[in-house]
């Protein structure tokens, strides 16, 4: 079982795939980091300094030491706009992929010449030769 366990983790679909996941991590705060430090402002400056993080319905305010309760429909703008800028890169990543993986499938492989035509071409060698 520890030999079959071994094949599968060392497949290069499941390195890929971790790999993936890795890269994929890093990715996504990059791209959190550019919706919340860079877009979101700019989308604040054009809403005249209205933050996505500060737009709540409030269902029941605070009172005391109770919490108030709300929907943070911003939160939810920003996230969908995270998701939106992760999903539009990924497909234009996966589109470079696929049309650099057409180019090598279009390349022409070299065509060999058949065992009849070797065994002719050494026989005309050897009868130039004589």
């Amino acid at each position: 079982m520890l030999k079959e366990f071994k094949a599968f983790a060392l497949k290069g679909n499941v390195l890929d795939l971790a790999i993936g996941v890795i890269i994929g991590g890093a990715f996504g705060k990059i791209v959190t980091s550019l919706v919340n430090d860079i877009i979101m402002p700019l989308v604040s400056i054009l809403l005249q300094g209205v933050s996505f993080s500060d737009l709540k319905y409030v269902i029941t305010p605070a009172e005391g030491e109770v919490a108030e309760v709300a929907l943070n429909y911003g939160m939810f703008i920003q996230t969908t706009v995270d998701f939106v800028i992760i999903a539009f890169s990924i497909f234009l990543f996966v589109k470079l992929l696929t049309k650099m993986k057409k180019k090598e499938e279009a390349a022409p492989a070299p065509v060999l010449p058949s065992k009849e035509e070797l065994l002719l071409t050494e026989i005309r060698d050897l009868l130039k030769e004589k």
